[in-house]
C-alpha cells in the first residue's frame, strides 16, 4: 500500500486544522503543527538525543502532548507516554525503566513532577508546559529558539508504551521493527489505515487519554494521512454526542464503558443530536455486552467496527457490524497473524473449546528489560499471547471469554466473570459492575459482584437480591454472584480498564487480617 508523505498535506492545505481541542476550541493547523514539531525535533537533537533514544511524556491531553509526540516520531525516538493517574513511585519506575533522556510534563502535573526531580538520574532535560517549577525548564521558551524547518536526519520514531500493571509492575512493550525514514509506515499502521479508510477527509473524534495505546496510535495515523482530530480533554457522554454533530465526525473510537454511559443518558437527550456523519465507530479494549452493542447499532446504524489487539501489536482481529450480527459476541477473524487456541500444555484446541489465545506469524515484540516475561508470552514455536482466554468457531471467528488473571476457581470450577458482568450492566439501575472471586471457606472462592448504581440511594438488600436473580435468569447459577456490594465508583482507568486488583486486594486483605 503506497501512502503519501505526511508533509504533502501541509503543502497542499497548510491552514486546514490538524487537530482541535474539544473543550477549549483551540485549533492547531497543519502548518502550525509541522513547524512546532520541527522546532521540538531540533531541540531534541540539540539535547543530544539520537535515533533509538527515549523520551517520556507525562501530561494531560493537550496541544503540547501531540506536538512532542510528532517531534519524536520524526526524530527516530521512542516515546513513552505515562498515565497521569499514576503515583510518584510508579512514574519514577517507568521513567527510569524506559531509559528516558528527556522528561516532558505540565503544571497540571506539578504535584507529582515536583517530587520526581531527584528520582530521574538519567534524565538530562526536564521540561514543563504552561509554566514551570524549580528544576524544570519552560518548554515553550526553550523550543521557541529553534528553526521551523525539518531536521536533516529525520527517521521514523515509535511509541514504547507500558502495560497498565493490573497484575504487577507495568512493563514496557517494544515492537521489533526495522528502522525506517520518516514518512514510511509499518505494515501494522498501513493495515489500520486501509481497514478503517482513514484519509485526508477523516474527522476523527478521540475521547480517551492520549497516553493510552489506541487513542495515541489512531491520532498519529489520522494526522499522518492529513485528517483532522477532535481531541477531548476528558470523556463526557453527552459532550461526545454533541461533538459528533458539531464537527461532523466521520470516525471515532470507544471502549464499552463509554457506550454504556451514553446509552444510560435519557433517550430524548441523546437522540436529539445528529450523529449521521459517522462512517465508522471503532471499539475495543474489552468485550462489549451483546445487548449494549445491539442498542448502539440500533442508534448509530451498522457502523460499529470492533477489533481485538493489544499494545504488544502481535496480532489483530476485526469485525464489521454486518458480520457481527451474524456472529454476535465475536471480536472477528484474524487480519494480522493466525489465531491459535491452546490448553495449558500448549496443545491446539478444536473449535468452540476455551483456551489461551495465541497469535502465530504476527508481529514480534519484547517486554523491555524483562526477558523472563518476554519468554513466558511465547510457546516453543514462538507463538505469542496477551494471556486472554477464548475460543474460535468453525469459521475462524474469535470469541473472548476473559483474562486468565480474572478467572475465579470456585469448588474446582473455572468461572470467567466477564459473562455475569456483561449481564449486570444491562440492568436499568446499574451504571457499572465488576465480578471477582472472594475468599470462601468451603469452595476456595465465591463469586461476588461490586456494583455502581445510577442512583446510589437505591442500594438495599432487596436490590441486591433483584440483581442476583436478574443474572440467574440469563446465566447458570454457579456463574452468578452470590452476594453484591454497592460502591460509589469502581476503580477504572480513564481508558475504561477495570482495576480488579484493587477490588480483590480489599477482600483478600480482610481475610488475611482475620
Amino acid at each position: 500500500m503506497e501512502l503519501e508523505h505526511p508533509r504533502k498535506w501541509v503543502q497542499e492545505d497548510p491552514d486546514k486544522p490538524a487537530f482541535i481541542m474539544a473543550r477549549s476550541g483551540r485549533v492547531v493547523t497543519r502548518l502550525q503543527l509541522e513547524e512546532s514539531a520541527n522546532r521540538c525535533a531540533h531541540m531534541l537533537r540539540d539535547l543530544g538525543l539520537k535515533t533509538g533514544d527515549t523520551i517520556a511524556i507525562f501530561m494531560e491531553n493537550s496541544p503540547a502532548f501531540i506536538e512532542i509526540a510528532c517531534a519524536a516520531a520524526r526524530s527516530g525516538l521512542l516515546y513513552t507516554t505515562i498515565s497521569t493517574h499514576l503515583a510518584v513511585p510508579e512514574v519514577e519506575y517507568i521513567v527510569n525503566d524506559c531509559g528516558a533522556k528527556a522528561f516532558f510534563t505540565s503544571t497540571a502535573r506539578a504535584e507529582v513532577a515536583s517530587q520526581l526531580l531527584d528520582k530521574m538520574p538519567n534524565v538530562a532535560a526536564r521540561l514543563m508546559v504552561n509554566g514551570t517549577l524549580p528544576g524544570y525548564e519552560a518548554y515553550e521558551d526553550k523550543v521557541s529558539a529553534y528553526p521551523v524547518d525539518p531536521i536533516p536526519d529525520e527517521m521514523a520514531g515509535a511509541d514504547m508504551l507500558y502495560s497498565s500493571g493490573t497484575t504487577g509492575r507495568p512493563k514496557g512493550i517494544k515492537l521489533n521493527v526495522e528502522p525506517m525514514p520518516y514518512g514510511e509506515l509499518s505494515d501494522g499502521g498501513k493495515l489500520l489505515i486501509a481497514l478503517y479508510g482513514l484519509n485526508n477527509e477523516t474527522v476523527y473524534l478521540s475521547p480517551a487519554p492520549l497516553y493510552h495505546a489506541a487513542p495515541l496510535r489512531f491520532v498519529m495515523l489520522t494526522l499522518y494521512v492529513g485528517g483532522t482530530v477532535i481531541v477531548m480533554e476528558k470523556f463526557d457522554a453527552l459532550e461526545s454526542i454533541k461533538l459528533i454533530e458539531k464537527y461532523k465526525v466521520t470516525h471515532s473510537q470507544w471502549v464499552p464503558t463509554m457506550f454504556i454511559r451514553m446509552l444510560k443518558l435519557p433517550e430524548e437527550e441523546r437522540r436529539k443530536y445528529d450523529v449521521s456523519s459517522q462512517k465508522i465507530a471503532i471499539h475495543a479494549a474489552a468485550p462489549v455486552p451483546i445487548q449494549v452493542k445491539e442498542q448502539m447499532i440500533d442508534w448509530w446504524g451498522p457502523i460499529l467496527f470492533e477489533y481485538y489487539a493489544g499494545t504488544e501489536g502481535n496480532g489483530l482481529c476485526a469485525i464489521a457490524s454486518d458480520e457481527w450480527l451474524q456472529h454476535k459476541g465475536s471480536v472477528g477473524r484474524a487480519m494480522l497473524g493466525t489465531i491459535k487456541i491452546l490448553d495449558d500444555e500448549e496443545n491446539e484446541l478444536p473449535p468452540r473449546e476455551v483456551g489461551t489465545i495465541y497469535f502465530a506469524d504476527g508481529v514480534d515484540f519484547e517486554y523491555h528489560n524483562d526477558p523472563e516475561k518476554t519468554a513466558s508470552s511465547r510457546t516453543a514455536q514462538g507463538w505469542t499471547t496477551l494471556n486472554d482466554v477464548g475460543y474460535v468457531d468453525e469459521e475462524g471467528y474469535l470469541y473472548l471469554t476473559d483474562r486468565k488473571t480474572n478467572m475465579i476457581i470456585s469448588g474446582g470450577v473455572n468461572i470467567y466473570p466477564q459473562e455475569s458482568e456483561n449481564i449486570l450492566v444491562t440492568h436499568p439501575k446499574v451504571l457499572d459492575a465488576a465480578v471477582i472471586g472472594v475468599p470462601h471457606e468451603e469452595f476456595g472462592e465465591a463469586v461476588k459482584a461490586v456494583v455502581q448504581l445510577r442512583n446510589p440511594a437505591e442500594a438495599s438488600p432487596a436490590l441486591e437480591q433483584e440483581l442476583i436473580e436478574f443474572c440467574r435468569g440469563q446465566l447458570a447459577k454457579l456463574k452468578c454472584p452470590s452476594s453484591i456490594d454497592f460502591v460509589d465508583e469502581l476503580p477504572r482507568t480513564p481508558t475504561g480498564k477495570l482495576l480488579k486488583r484493587l477490588l480483590k486486594d480489599k477482600y483478600w486483605k480482610q481475610e488475611s487480617d482475620q
